[in-house]
């Protein structure tokens, strides 16, 4: 009786699901739903091992997980070429029409999230996954199963695989940000990665609370499993009980696929969730396995991504700031306004000439809009609305921290503070120390370091390893709290075990880049042994020569140097050389390696150094002499070459497996 009672439960909350997502006609009230939910998970407390696998009540999360599974897709999770205008898709058309007969296509929005492939064996959700590179993804089962609208249940005990967007809605990601400005913690930029974010959490109780959604869009074995149409497709994943977008049209022709894009153009803000374009699908499935693929996307379909949005705001002030290499810059500070999914407040203004070419006065209404959809930047100033009392830009003379007297280089358009001692240039090489190429501490932004350094808690890189004896101190500054101020101790912790050469690109020695210091540290194996070598011994070493001889040695003569270095050691900081010995073999010895892609394991400056730590060479170009080509995610034309000349090719799960067998 009570096992049948919760069986009926789960029946009745899961066709309200259906009824509310999918349907969109709710039959009963939000009231009904919670009691049935409460009287479940009463039920399944009482009499757990009558609990079932696909319970509702797992949507609240609780399943944390060591670190996400690759999983490798029964077919490849393309993605889609783009097009920016009207001319681009009446090419498209052109092509299509050029093999296919009054073609008829399927216009989608594009929901800007992330994709999912759902995998169901027997009607039961087994494995959800990330796209990852197409090829390889990350299992992401335990957070997929808290999205209220995922079905965990299908009503037909079939084997299925179905692929869609997960996305965030406005309210949610507005929601979600200001609790996390209320709890002084980084606030997303905007709902995809608030969603990214989200379902890459090891613990699911975090994604349950983010209240995310999916629209699923694609059946990949629709033809195996009788149909052939992709707007059918759609029709029987909802059937099914998958939530489908609503404003889905199936057009006749090219005028009726451009009047939607229009369409949709000026209604995209009010929709509850972003896009950032419209997908166009050719419908007839048969024809698009005739078409076929390229080597990065289906010759069936594209993506008209939408022209970069303008908005207007007011330009309060241009203020000044310093970089790393003295080059003092204008910047734009602007009334907040929101910008496709971001707040923007300040934006870069390049350098005097980029002000006074476009004649921007303090005051002005300016124009905003995002460089591919990415960077802010001012376009323009409104001058029909100036009201007189705008100021006008005057560039600075004078260092803005130190005041020294500013040098405008012969041929550059930058301004330049010529101060080695400046404030600022101290707060730069901290920020170059803990930065991903050099010690890779995370939790510092350019403002913490800022701060800390104002504050007097950092002024050499060894206070890094003083910062837990303040760590009361810390927790008590605004935006700081427990957790994130223990990630940040944990985080330059873990610093002290880098390889050398790590450590020696973060002292910021003059002429050392990243690849010098592999260099040194291969060579001398050790801190000690490189401080006592010579300066005619340093430029014997191949690839050093004496500018950076004179240079390295300088700095290690200097004994205001050598009492950091001490104090360094003093705290633990490795002084070793963790890379190979030299001349032991790897599977990267003496091989030339092209990456084309991007990956999510390793940054490009990582990669190279992991192939360069283990004896291969990094090039930018494909060519006869290339040994291996790596692809990621959305690879370009080094793919297509490495194809054409038979070159070895490495996915990043083949590349992750070499590098954890050295």
């Amino acid at each position: 009786m009570i096992q049948e009672r919760m069986d009926e439960l789960i029946k009745l909350i899961n066709q309200a699901a259906y009824e509310y997502y999918t349907l969109d006609k709710p039959t009963i009230t939000d009231q009904e739903y919670d009691r049935y939910i409460q009287e479940l998970t009463k039920l399944e407390e009482e009499y757990p091992e009558w609990k079932r696998e696909d319970s509702p009540t797992t949507r609240i999360g609780g399943q944390v997980i060591d670190e996400f599974k690759k999983v490798t897709h029964q077919k490849a999770m393309m993605s889609l070429s783009n097009v920016f205008n009207e001319a681009d898709i009446t090419a498209f058309d052109e092509r299509i029409k050029k093999e296919v007969k009054n073609p008829k296509y399927v216009c989608e929005l594009k929901i800007d999230g992330l994709s999912v492939s759902l995998i169901y064996k027997e009607g039961k959700l087994v494995q959800a996954a990330t796209r990852g590179d197409g090829v390889t993804g990350e299992d992401i089962t335990h957070n997929v199963k808290t999205i209220k609208n995922v079905p965990l249940t299908l009503p037909k005990k079939i084997d299925i695989e179905v692929r869609g967007e997960i996305y965030m809605p406005k309210d949610s990601f507005e929601k979600l940000n200001h609790e996390r400005e209320a709890q002084g913690q980084d606030l997303f930029a905007n709902p995809r990665n608030a969603a990214a974010g989200s379902v890459r959490q090891l613990d699911s109780k975090v994604a349950a609370s983010r209240n995310l959604s999916t629209f699923i869009y694609h059946l990949p074995d629709a033809l195996e499993m009788g149909i052939h149409s992709h707007y059918e497709a759609l029709k029987f994943m909802r059937e099914l009980g998958f939530t489908t977008n609503p404003n889905i049209r199936k057009v006749n022709n090219l005028e009726e696929l451009l009047t939607f894009i229009r369409e949709w153009t000026e209604k995209r803000d009010s929709l509850p969730y972003e896009i950032d374009g419209i997908v166009i699908k050719l419908d007839d499935l048969d024809d698009q396995v005739r078409l076929g693929v390229t080597a990065k996307y289906p010759k069936w379909a594209t993506a008209y991504k939408f022209p970069a949005m303008e908005v207007l705001t007011k330009l309060k002030d241009i203020v000044f700031s310093v970089g790393r290499t003295g080059q003092v810059t204008p910047n734009a500070v602007l009334e907040p306004v929101r910008l496709m999914g971001s707040i923007i407040s300040r934006t870069t203004l390049h350098n005097e000439d980029y002000v006074k070419g476009l004649d921007l006065k303090i005051g002005d209404i300016v124009s905003i809009k995002k460089a591919g959809d990415v960077i802010p930047e001012v376009t323009k100033a409104i001058k029909e609305r100036r009201t007189g009392d705008e100021i006008p830009f005057k560039m600075t003379d004078t260092c803005p921290i130190c005041g020294t007297a500013l040098v405008r280089k012969e041929n550059e358009a930058a301004y330049y503070c010529t101060n080695a001692k400046c404030d600022k240039r101290k707060i730069e090489a901290l920020a170059h120390y803990v930065s991903r190429n050099a010690m890779k501490i995370e939790g510092f932004g350019d403002r913490i370091i800022e701060d800390f350094y104002n504050m007097g808690y950092l002024k050499n890189f060894a206070d890094f390893y003083h910062l837990y004896e303040k760590k009361e101190e810390l927790m008590e500054l605004e935006g700081f709290g427990e957790k994130s101020i223990n990630n940040l101790l944990d985080s330059i912790e873990e610093s002290k075990q880098n390889s050398l050469e790590r450590l020696l690109f973060a002292l910021g020695i003059r002429h050392v880049g990243a690849k010098t210091a592999r260099i040194l540290a291969r060579h001398y194996r050790s801190m000690e042994a490189l401080q006592k070598s010579s300066e005619e011994e340093l430029s014997k070493i191949y690839d050093i020569g004496d500018i950076i001889a004179k240079s390295v040695y300088s700095y290690f003569s200097d004994e205001e140097n050598i009492q950091l270095l001490e104090h360094l050691k003093e705290v633990g900081v490795n002084m070793q050389y963790l890379g190979k010995e030299e001349g032991k073999e790897t599977i990267f010895t003496g091989k030339t390696f092209v990456l084309t892609g991007s990956l999510e394991s390793l940054t490009r400056e990582e990669l190279k150094e992991r192939i360069e730590q283990y004896g291969g060479n990094v090039s930018g170009s494909v060519s006869t002499k290339t040994d291996v080509v790596i692809v990621g995610d959305k690879p370009g034309s080094k793919y297509d070459k490495a194809l054409e000349l038979g070159i070895t090719i490495w996915n990043e799960e083949e590349l992750m497996n070499n590098l954890e067998q050295l």
